[in-house]
């Protein structure tokens, strides 16, 4: 379903939102309006699918292998992106979480597109054929349309040209499913979605409404 207009006015999200348990964060991201300025051109889009990677005992985790130049950014303080390319094709944003020497992030799957919808069009190459809610409908598709490559990897959430915001928007129920498009750890329910939202990447399936 479709989130609502906003009530309150725009928050930037502060420190301490993410330096929490990562499934705590991954909940309250769904409604959370993702932000990023590249020049002149400001995408925005609100966050309806998100993803867990918690620690070095998570075998999906890429701190699964202990502490590599990679995936450095999972150790350093919360509330920075962590971008990486997927496959060699892919950019994928992540959240960092937890505090500093606690590796984990939230992936960003799926927003519902807001502020400079032909700019995301345009990036995408779908200026006609593609519904408004298919734009950011996927990790990788999202980032193109949002213009966010490696050149974000590492920027601080709270005071970069990349951000997170509060806008007082209301979602619907969460659901939580198993973690797709991975080939180990698929069995953790850490997958957090509006349920029945349509720019969701995944099954739309309702599921329970808490983790456990």
């Amino acid at each position: 379903m479709p989130t609502r207009a906003a009530t309150s006015p725009r928050r930037i999200l502060p420190r301490e939102f993410y330096d929490r348990p990562t499934l705590d964060v991954t909940a309250d991201l769904l409604g959370k309006v993702l932000v990023h300025r590249q020049g002149t051109n400001l995408t925005s889009g609100v966050i309806v699918e998100a993803e867990a990677y918690i620690g070095e005992s998570d075998p999906a985790c890429h701190a699964a292998p202990g502490p590599t130049r990679r995936n450095a950014p999972l150790y350093g303080p919360p509330g920075h992106a962590y971008v990486y390319l997927n496959y060699g094709i892919h950019h994928l944003v992540n959240v960092v979480t937890e505090p500093e020497g606690h590796p984990a992030a939230v992936l960003i799957r799926a927003l519902e597109p807001l502020e400079g919808l032909e700019v995301m069009r345009r990036r995408r190459n779908v200026l006609k054929w593609l519904s408004d809610v298919e734009v950011c409908r996927g990790p990788g598709n999202l980032t193109m349309a949002m213009g966010i490559t490696l050149s974000e990897n590492r920027l601080d959430l709270v005071s970069s040209r990349l951000w997170i915001e509060d806008r007082g928007r209301a979602v619907g129920p969460i659901a939580w499913t198993r973690r797709i498009g991975i080939r180990v750890g698929s069995d953790r329910q850490w997958r957090a979605h509006v349920r029945d939202h349509p720019a969701v990447s995944g099954p739309r399936q309702s599921s329970r409404s808490a983790v456990g």
